[in-house]
């Protein structure tokens, strides 16, 4: 039965023979688990090949050779004169041309004398160096055997990426114990079709022929990179279908206050259609009897923070209790400032709770919250501590949702029964990518910006204008403006040719007195004070220089100049998300790209495409092309789907094949589904 076959994958490979607890530990630290699965899962990154030569004059220096020799002479290392020599086997080839075998390793000499016997014909693989004095020569082989043992070095050898401690001979040797028992079950059971293919493209992937073999287009990897989508979606299918299952208490609850219409009469500006269209699509989610799973993104600056504003009034018409949950600090207390005087016009307690609160002030919010006076409460993880209780958790709106793992998520739904949940991204990527990622999420999408916003100017500049730039900047910085100038180190390094944050502080605090510094570096509470110092419209700091700890949280409308510099050696979404800090006022902004001498066309082609465009799809879509999968949302990547065998470039009809197989609600039924779930742990991986 496919059952046996399933356990065997995860089974702790400590018990597969010649491995054991230590060896498991050091696969663990490579494939990020210790089970067979884990193993199976880590494929061959390329095939080295290992054809038999006649003489090493047909190879040159780097090459792997693998070659017939006889045994010459033995020539016992140690340290000489103060100069440490390895030991070496003189050896010759069929043509009789001279070759040596090096050891570093002195002491277990007497080991490869033993298996390197003089006068005898041995086969040894590895790679071939050439010295001035030794002529021909191999250090440390990667194979020895007698010549009727040839057929022991692999004509084509698969080379895993590795680790401290472990050997391309102790992949090999696990791979081939792996397979030996899977073909034993195999045989020994009544194997589905479906896991039988499944299990033949993997046995090829793990014994290459070539490197084409490995290359995300062949037919076996590309059958994997299905089966996992395939996997991954029908695992989202089966949650969606289980949460249509789970009960609401919002549709126990009666409509107890008017205060939607109060909203929308409150704000100083109208919604965009885009907005309105977003809140409609909630407040229809709202209407189901099952949790809302929705997710709104909007590019930076769209207006995301008031859709879910409008989402949490509407909660509180029938007194249930909404929070909003942020990363940091400083965009709770943002937030913090921008909703509380909307909810103080309709009479709704609006608090903040972050780990700052201690003492008489933090007890206080807990009893309100507790209580369930607090109708709307914001702020960073202290919203789910332990010590927490909510009378009523009807909404959870998660902001900047990648910034936080499954666990954190859960913890905070758990706080409430069946809470609806609201997503807010800010980095916009391919709808495509969208609905196989967060599947198992409605998608609601904010494409436009308030009425009044300005395009912002961007342009890119060589690292020898900075200076040309200052003098450009002072006039209007002398008539209010607000500056950014973005570093991307902290400080000056020797080995890197790039400007710190801490020495242009130095220079622009000379030219404008006042300015300010901001770096990952700093006391949490110090970099606080200066960010709300900057944002702060009566403050005389003009310029803030930081590194990218802006990139995400902070508001200042009258900042309308964004520096950066080195920006070749930023990914798209960050310097998406940088020039998103500026342009939030009625005035026109500009963001300045400044790139240094040794820019690479990779890294032109990104600042061009910045220059071009402001759409943030696009700008994703350009990034995806480029880069691939791997940094969807920059620098931070925690809480992403690691796939292993799909590369989006070369998938992407796959994304689309195994999204539409796995959205019928019967899924669950399915039984390959289930094959499939159990194989990639897919409950796991949908909960992200």
């Amino acid at each position: 039965m496919d059952k046996e076959v399933f356990d065997f994958f995860n089974t702790d490979l400590q018990f597969i023979h010649g491995v054991g607890p230590v060896l498991a530990s050091k696969f663990n630290d490579v494939l990020g688990g210790r089970r067979v699965l884990d193993f199976l899962l880590h494929i061959p990154s390329y095939v080295r090949p290992r054809e038999i030569l006649d003489s090493v004059m047909e190879a040159k220096a780097g090459d792997t050779i693998t070659i017939s020799v006889m045994v010459k002479s033995h020539k016992r290392g140690g340290v000489f004169k103060g100069r440490r020599r390895p030991s070496q086997i003189v050896c010759a080839d069929k043509l009789s041309a001279p070759l040596t075998i090096q050891f570093f390793n002195v002491k277990f000499l007497d080991y490869w004398m033993e298996k390197l016997p003089i006068g005898s014909w041995r086969i040894v693989s590895g790679k071939l160096d050439f010295s001035n004095r030794d002529g021909a020569i191999i250090n440390h082989p990667d194979f020895i055997e007698t010549p009727e043992n040839a057929t022991k070095i692999p004509a084509h050898q698969a080379i895993y990426p590795s680790g401290e401690g472990l050997t391309q001979k102790t992949f090999s040797n696990v791979r081939d114990q792996i397979f030996k028992i899977i073909h034993e079950r195999i045989n020994a059971n009544n194997t589905s079709e479906n896991l039988l293919e499944f299990l033949d493209a993997l046995e090829h992937v793990h014994y290459p022929e070539s490197n084409d073999d490995l290359a995300p287009n062949s037919t076996f990897v590309a059958k994997l990179a299905y089966c996992e989508l395939f996997a991954h979606q029908s695992a989202i299918a089966i949650n969606r279908n289980l949460r249509k299952a789970q009960v609401n208490m919002r549709q126990l609850r009666a409509k107890k206050y008017d205060l939607i219409n109060k909203f929308y009469e409150s704000l100083p500006f109208k919604l965009t259609s885009a907005q309105q269209r977003a809140i409609d699509e909630i407040f229809a989610d709202f209407a189901r009897p099952v949790p809302m799973m929705r997710l709104v993104q909007g590019d930076v600056g769209s207006g995301k923070t008031m859709v879910a504003c409008g989402a949490m009034i509407k909660m509180a018409e029938t007194g249930a209790q909404s929070v909003l949950l942020a990363p940091t600090d400083t965009l709770a207390q943002q937030h913090f400032a921008k909703i509380k005087p909307l909810c103080d016009k309709f009479g709704l307690v609006c608090d903040v709770l972050t780990g700052r609160d201690k003492g008489v002030a933090r007890r206080e919010k807990l009893i309100s919250l507790k209580s369930g006076r607090t109708k709307i409460a914001i702020g960073t993880h202290a919203l789910f501590s332990e010590d927490v209780i909510y009378k009523d958790l009807g909404l959870v709106v998660i902001d900047e949702q990648h910034r936080f793992g499954v666990a954190q998520r859960t913890a905070m739904r758990s706080k409430g029964n069946n809470p609806d949940m609201l997503a807010l991204s800010a980095t916009p990527i391919p709808r495509t990518l969208s609905m196989t990622v967060y599947g198992d999420m409605d998608v609601s999408i904010i494409n436009e910006k308030p009425a009044g916003r300005l395009p912002i100017k961007t342009t890119k500049l060589p690292m020898e204008r900075a200076k040309a730039l200052i003098e450009r900047i002072a006039p209007q910085i002398k008539n209010g403006a607000k500056v950014f100038w973005v570093c991307p180190l902290v400080e000056e390094s020797e080995n890197i040719d790039m400007t710190a944050a801490q020495s242009r502080f130095e220079e622009l605090n000379k030219y404008f007195p006042g300015s300010g510094l901001c770096h990952g570096q700093m006391d949490k509470k110090a970099r606080d004070k200066v960010m709300e110092e900057f944002a702060d419209e009566n403050s005389k700091m003009r310029v803030l220089v930081s590194t990218t700890v802006i990139e995400v949280g902070i508001d200042v409308p009258s900042a309308t100049i964004m520096v950066i510099e080195n920006a070749e050696r930023f990914g798209l979404a960050a310097l998406h998300q940088l020039r998103g800090r500026v342009g939030r006022g009625s005035k026109q902004s500009y963001c300045i790209l400044l790139y240094g001498n040794n820019i690479s066309p990779d890294g032109l082609k990104r600042l061009d495409v910045l220059c071009e465009t402001e759409d943030g799809f696009v700008i994703a879509e350009q990034d995806l092309m480029m880069r691939g999968v791997g940094e969807l949302l920059g620098t931070k990547q925690s809480g992403w789907i690691q796939y292993y065998f799909v590369n989006y470039r070369e998938h992407r009809d796959l994304f689309k094949l195994a999204q539409s197989a796995s959205m019928d609600d019967n899924i669950a039924k399915n039984n390959w589904a289930k094959q499939l779930r159990a194989i990639f742990d897919c409950s796991t991986i949908a909960g992200a």
